[in-house]
């Protein structure tokens, strides 16, 4: 059955500071949705709330999978990890005295995904051939792309049903991120994932959106249905395209 993931009202934040003002999103099976937003407007805050990693002060954050409805707020990030969802952080978060085959097998972390191992690794050699030529290479001493791209199969690793992208453009150069964000297509498409992917890079970001949101100071200003609707809207010419 179908897996839903829905962000009801959220309010979150860091001790007295808010960062979150009643967010609500939601993300279907099989669909790529953006969330737009320039830097601290709070895509890295819901992802993390989504993930475990900051709980929220009120509202609702649930899975609905194979007609159960699990409630994420009561759960730690390691158990929702072992649910089927998985992180690519912002920054790829690698561990840099690991070889590139020790942060692949690191991935692997829930039991689920310990029978997949040797399968899934074939697979990320193969859709990244260059990380099978860096396998016993420190994780540290690769190239920023190289690093991305690493961060990305890391996360599939874990046979995730829906994947979470925070900010896969920062600190690369152009052609690198056009290269990760079609990665990052083709492994939707590969394995049938459900994706959410924060972005601050609009022109890259809307080539594999099926739909998105605008977030403003903690705020869902805009729910596009489209990518069309998200193109035209006023919010992403003024930030993102200079009309």
């Amino acid at each position: 059955m179908a897996n839903k993931l829905i962000v009801n009202n959220i309010t979150a934040g860091y001790g007295a500071v808010r960062v979150l003002h009643g967010v609500s999103i939601r993300l279907e099976e099989g669909e790529t949705v953006v969330l737009l937003g320039t830097n601290g407007n709070g895509k890295s805050t819901l992802i993390k709330c989504i993930m475990g990693m900051v709980k929220p002060d009120s509202g609702e954050l649930y899975l609905e999978s194979d007609g159960e409805r699990i409630d994420l707020t009561s759960m730690a990030c390691e158990e929702i990890v072992n649910i089927g969802i998985s992180l690519i952080p912002e920054g790829r978060r690698l561990f840099p005295l690991f070889t590139v085959r020790e942060n692949l097998v690191a991935g692997a972390y829930r039991k689920a995904a310990r029978k997949e191992l040797e399968k899934n690794l074939k697979f990320s050699y193969e859709f990244f051939p260059i990380l099978e030529k860096r396998m016993t290479q420190l994780a540290g001493t690769l190239s920023g792309g190289e690093q991305q791209m690493l961060a990305v199969a890391r996360g599939l690793m874990s046979n995730p049903k829906i994947l979470l992208v925070d900010e896969p453009s920062v600190g690369l150069a152009p052609i690198l991120v056009s290269e990760v964000i079609s990665k990052i297509k083709g492994l939707k498409e590969e394995f049938g994932l459900t994706v959410l992917m924060t972005e601050q890079n609009f022109n890259q970001a809307i080539k594999i959106a099926d739909r998105g949101y605008i977030i403003v100071e903690g705020k869902i200003k805009f729910e596009a249905h489209t990518p069309e609707e998200l193109s035209e809207h006023e919010l992403i010419k003024k930030f993102y395209l200079g009309v």
